[in-house]
């Protein structure tokens, strides 16, 4: 079976093409995909996510990571899906019974699997991304990637729960635990910050505070439950967060831009004994420098990787919050796209004009 993919080319150029790419039968403890996808960020087309580089460059690869999909075919073994199930595709798949995994944790998982070459282009094995490749009309992924979903869930609303929401949320119900009528601040109201502050909302936090450049992104945070808009534009954005806390601070910083200053910024914001959580991806190797006296007040920074996500759990709850009007997907949609205009949704990405956009399935 083949099936449009597109194919990263590799530096200089970001541009993606679609290109024929043989699709093969699942393997053992695999399944076969049609996939409905989004643009999820800018880090797999820039190569900042190093875990997922086996080479140097790993060319030619197929992106994409956030997606819903339809079981087309089923391999050997798999128990937990038949053919024709809806699925929101997990983009960090783990083996269930390490120990990270036996404890909560399917995130750290010790034996998850590295991208393999399971399809064919030109006659080459071609590099999957994150076990999913999901730039797609269909894709090959383990079945532990695969978590069954409510069928009466759109699948547009579907795609967005299985990276943007479940880090977002995951960030505060999972990682930061906010508490009910605890502060908090959210650096970056992109598609990660969104869903931070949807799950602030889902928190009970008394003060979700958004901070972002631009205006646009700002509306969008109101719109998802922010209670207060600061623009880094109009003044220091410290002093702004303190004023609108009393001078004390916020309980909870999230960082969700995945750059050096919005982290030092964000750490500038916390009260004593509050927690930054950094959520956003710097590039490879990037370092951030702290003064030691600061952690004298209890104050403590954590990293967050996809939501400290246990997804055959968080994903039926996603699922079941937005059928039952508590998490707002729809507003997290700015635009579909034909699959093919691939490279206009990057830009309008890149631009600040996209929440989430999505391709249709099998477009």
């Amino acid at each position: 079976m083949k099936a449009w993919q597109v194919v990263r080319k590799g530096p200089p150029s970001k541009a993606l093409e679609l290109r024929d790419v043989a699709i093969p039968e699942p393997r053992t403890g695999q399944l076969r995909v049609r996939v409905a996808t989004t643009v999820c960020n800018l880090n797999e087309v820039d190569g900042c996510y190093g875990r997922y580089r086996t080479v140097d460059p790993p060319l030619p690869y197929t992106l994409g990571m956030e997606a819903v999909g339809v079981v087309d075919a089923v391999g050997e073994g798999v128990k937990t899906v038949k053919e024709g199930d809806p699925i929101v595709i997990s983009t960090l798949a783990n083996c269930g019974y390490c120990p990270e995994c036996d404890t909560g944790r399917p995130t750290m998982c010790h034996n998850a699997p590295l991208p393999s070459r399971p399809f064919t282009y030109r006659g080459q094995p071609a590099f999957n991304f994150a076990n999913a490749s999901t730039f797609a009309e269909y894709t090959v992924i383990p079945a532990s990637s695969a978590v069954p979903v409510p069928r009466e869930l759109p699948m547009p609303q579907a795609a967005l729960i299985g990276c943007g929401i479940i880090t977002g949320v995951g960030a505060v119900l999972n990682t930061a635990n906010v508490q009910a009528g605890q502060t908090m601040v959210v650096v970056g109201a992109g598609g990660i910050g969104l869903n931070i502050i949807q799950g602030g909302v889902l928190a009970g936090a008394s003060k979700i505070i958004a901070v972002d450049l631009l205006p646009q992104k700002l509306e969008w945070a109101k719109k998802l439950g922010a209670t207060h808009l600061i623009n880094g534009n109009d003044g220091d954005p410290v002093e702004q967060v303190k004023e609108l806390t009393g001078g004390r601070g916020v309980d909870h910083a999230f960082e969700a831009v995945g750059v050096i200053p919005a982290i030092h910024q964000a750490f500038s914001m916390l009260a004593p004994g509050s927690t930054l959580t950094i959520v956003g991806v710097p590039k490879m190797g990037a370092k951030a420098e702290f003064t030691v006296t600061d952690f004298r007040l209890d104050r403590k920074v954590q990293g967050c990787r996809y939501g400290t996500a246990r997804p055959q759990f968080d994903f039926p709850m996603l699922a079941d919050l937005y059928l039952g009007g508590r998490l707002n997907i729809d507003d997290l949609i700015t635009r579909y796209y034909p699959l093919d205009e691939i490279n206009t949704a990057i830009e309008d990405l890149e631009r600040g004009e996209l929440a989430r956009g999505v391709f249709t399935l099998g477009s």
